[in-house]
Formats: structure tokens, sequence, C-alpha cells
């Protein structure tokens, strides 16, 4: 295949990628406003992550049904059908906020977050395996990386631009929200919210959303399902690949979900932060994630070797992180010696993608172990250490979709579709985990021990680094070894 006839499309994809990782990290900023504006515990809060990510399980176990019994409905429809109901669901589910946001009621709230999963649930099911089978298949993984690293510009700015749209402008708009106790809702900081500070962002989501699907129903996108055979059945679960990154998939979204959540509240825990200081801090935890999918692309890509690849690692890290530095700076004055500790984990980033050795599997494992060291020593440290070791996290997260995904898919042929969907219904371990990690804070009354949640997870998933990726089937006694 020839990639260069796919950049247009590649970059529309992209686009898709940025859009969505702006509004999941959305979710970061309602957690605390709607925390407040309801009077809810740890748990209760939690229940926005479940809303959203729960509706991936559904959606996703629905796709899986109707694959088993009628045949893939991606190859019956296509990708660009498949995006293009993804985007109109989101849309419709963004629109539900303004109702929710003026009623007050927050069953409404989670039912517009059920609604935009559904929404992206089909997005991802569609877009993933697509940005994969969109050139060669042994650089899927460097192209999945560069897609996730815009999905992760978006994640980096949300807390920032999310944040000040919600906290601030349109908090500015319309009548200051009143708590159950008749009393106007403030940010830690004193400013007055309102309703329509989240009315409006959402209604602007659902307006491109609207405009990505016309976007996508006018464009001519190259159909790459090369089996137009419809199977019916399970057969994606036989590959124990996929199965074990199934669970891989699960703790991975759970843990990242759940630590980005709590953040906002964990740093007022630990550091008495306002909503408005902590959410600087929150963009360098999504922040980290882009600057590690931007060099996992080039890491995994064949384009670029010795000397070449890693000066390109360099100065990919040091543009990333200026830009993460002028996007705070900006908005909340912050000066560079304020976050300088993390360019010594940028370095340590660099330093475990060159001990991988360009291999998705190698560079998975060596990440969960690092992020493993970071979580045991942020849970018995107090102040900065446990802050900036929580922070660093985001760059050794920023690989892991993307080389689970591309490894739990590799050698799934006619199944790679319905096994796409099954690695997408695992998103919902983003519903589950962050309301157990919400449970434990509220046991321990606070975070710091709560972080046992995600430590487990990232056991899980150094061991399927180290083994569980290989290719083979269950029942079979081959299980040939991957060369990923």
């Amino acid at each position: 295949m020839n990639e260069k006839n796919y950049r247009p499309t590649f970059i529309l994809i992209t686009v898709l990628f940025f859009l969505w990782g702006f509004i999941t990290c959305m979710n970061d900023i309602l957690i605390p406003f709607l925390k407040k504006m309801f009077e809810l515990s740890r748990a209760q809060s939690m229940l926005v992550q479940f809303s959203f990510f729960g509706a991936y399980f559904t959606g996703s176990l629905v796709y899986f049904i109707i694959s088993s019994a009628y045949g893939d409905p991606i190859v019956k429809i296509g990708y660009k059908k498949g995006i293009i109901a993804g985007l109109v669901v989101s849309a419709i589910g963004c629109i539900i906020f303004y109702p929710a946001a003026s009623v007050a009621v927050y069953g409404l709230f989670l039912t517009a977050l059920f609604v935009l999963g559904i929404g992206f649930t089909l997005l991802q099911i569609a877009a993933n395996p697509y940005v994969a089978v969109l050139g060669k298949a042994e650089t899927a993984g460097s192209r999945l990386n560069l897609s996730q690293g815009f999905n992760s510009f978006g994640t980096t700015i949300a807390p920032i631009v999310g944040g000040y749209f919600v906290f601030h402008y349109f908090a500015k708009l319309g009548k200051p929200l009143l708590n159950q106790s008749g009393l106007q809702i403030t940010t830690d900081a004193g400013q007055t919210l309102s309703a329509l500070g989240v009315q409006l962002p959402y209604l602007i989501f659902a307006a491109i959303f609207i405009i990505m699907a016309l976007i996508f129903a006018f464009t001519k996108l190259p159909r790459l399902i090369e089996n137009n055979e419809i199977v019916k059945g399970s057969g994606a679960l036989a590959h124990k690949q996929l199965v074990f990154g199934m669970i891989a998939i699960f703790f991975y979204v759970g843990a990242e979900v759940s630590i980005g959540s709590s953040l906002i509240n964990y740093l007022n825990e630990l550091l008495g932060f306002t909503e408005m200081r902590a959410k600087s801090f929150l963009a360098l935890y999504w922040g980290g994630l882009m600057i590690g999918r931007f060099l996992g692309a080039i890491s995994l890509s064949d384009k670029l070797t010795g000397i070449k690849k890693d000066l390109a690692l360099i100065l990919t890290s040091i543009i990333a992180f200026l830009v993460i530095f002028f996007t705070i700076n900006i908005e909340s004055g912050m000066s560079l010696k304020e976050i300088l500790p993390f360019v010594g984990f940028i370095v340590l980033n660099l330093i475990a993608f060159r001990l991988g050795r360009s291999k998705a599997s190698n560079t998975l494992m060596i990440f969960s172990l690092v992020i493993i060291i970071l979580l045991i020593l942020a849970m018995f440290n107090n102040g900065a250490i446990a802050m900036w070791c929580i922070l660093a996290i985001g760059l050794f997260n920023s690989i892991m979709w993307s080389n689970i995904f591309t490894l739990a898919i590799k050698d799934l042929g006619k199944d790679t579709s319905q096994g796409s969907s099954l690695l997408i219904m695992m998103i919902v371990g983003g519903a589950i985990l962050p309301l157990g990690m919400g449970m434990l804070g509220d046991i321990f009354g606070g975070y710091q021990f709560a972080f046992v949640v995600p430590l487990v997870s990232y056991i899980y998933i150094s061991w399927y680094g180290y083994k569980g990726f290989k290719t083979g089937k269950f029942g079979n006694i081959e299980n040939p070894i991957s060369k990923n």
C-alpha cells in the first residue's frame, strides 16, 4: 500500500481523535463542578465516568451481539457510515447537557454522558482499526500512536480551555447556580458558577460534531475492508492475544481515567490547590500522554533509524513540552520553574523508549514497570514528590492504548472489526475502576492509598507486554511468537 495516497484521509481521521480526546477530558472538569453542584461524595462524583465509560461497554456489547448473529456491521456498511453515525449520536449527547443544566438533575447529566459515550463507541470501533489498516501493517503502531498523539493534544488543552470556560468565562453569564441548600455555588477561589458554564461549551461541541459528520458525508474515503464475506459467530474470541489484550485495555483505561478523574481533588487534598491551579497541573498529566505518543509514533516508525531517530525523539519532546508550557503559561501565568521537574521525567521517558528498542511489546512492559515504581513512591510520600510521581504517569501511559490495541488485533484477519469492538467494550474499565478508587478514597479519607487500584492494573499490563501479547489460538498446540 502507498501510504501517501491515504494521507488526507489519515489527517481527517486524526481530527476525530483530537475531538474525542478533548471532550473526554472535559469529564475531569465536570467532576469537581458537579461535585459542588450536587454536594456529592467522591464515589458519587465518579458516576460521571461510570456513565460515560459504561456506555462504551453497552455499545460494544450490542455491536458484538449483532456481529455474532448477523455478521460484522462494519463489513456491511463500511467505516465511513460507522464514523458518521458516531458523530451524529455524539452531537445528540452534547445537546442533552442543555436541559440537564437547566433543570439541575444529576441523572440527566449522567444520561447525556451515556449518550455521548455511545457515540464515541461507534467512532472508536470504526476509527481505530481504520487507522491501523490505512497503510503497511508493520507501521500500524506508529500511525495509531500519531493519531493518539493528537488525541492527547486534545486532552492536554481541555483542562486549560475547558476549565477556563466552565469555571471562569461562561460562569459569569446567566444566573448563578444554587446548591440544594439554596446557597450560591462557587469555585475554591470564590468564582460563582452558572448553568451556562456547561451548556454553552457542549452546544459548541454539538455543532462541531454535526459539521464533521457533514464533512465525512461528502468526502470520499478509501474502502479498506479486503474481505467482504459476512462471517457470523464469535471467531475473534479464539485469539489469545485478543482476549488477554481485552483485559489489558480494561485495566489501562480504568487506571488512566482513575488517575485523571481524581487529580484535581487529589491536588487539593495534597497541596491545597484550587480548581483553577490544579487544572494547569492536570494539563501536564494529559500533556505527558501527548509527548509520549508523538515519541511512540517516531520510535515505532520504519522511516528513521539510528542517530536520526534519536535526534527526532529529542527534538519532538522539546517542542511538545514547550507547546504544553506556553499553553499553561498564557492561561494561568505559571512559570517554567514551577514545572521544571517534569523535564526530568521526559528524559526518563526517552531512556525508556531507547530500552524498548522500537518494539511495541518491550516498550509496553518497560513503561508499565516505571509506572508501578512511580505509584509506589506516590503512595508512600507526600507533597511535591507525590504530585510529580503521579503527573509523570501520563508520559508512560502514552503508548499503552496504541501498543495494546495493535498487538491485540495482530493477525485477526476477517475478525479484525469484531476484535476491535471487543477491545472498545473493555473501555468499561474507565467506568468501574474510577468508581472503585472513589470508594477507597472515601474509606481512606483521601486518594493517597486509593492508588492501589491503578497499581494492580499496571502489574497486569506489564505481564501482557512480557508474554500475553504472543499470538495463537485457544485449543491449538502452536503458539508462534510475535515479532513485535
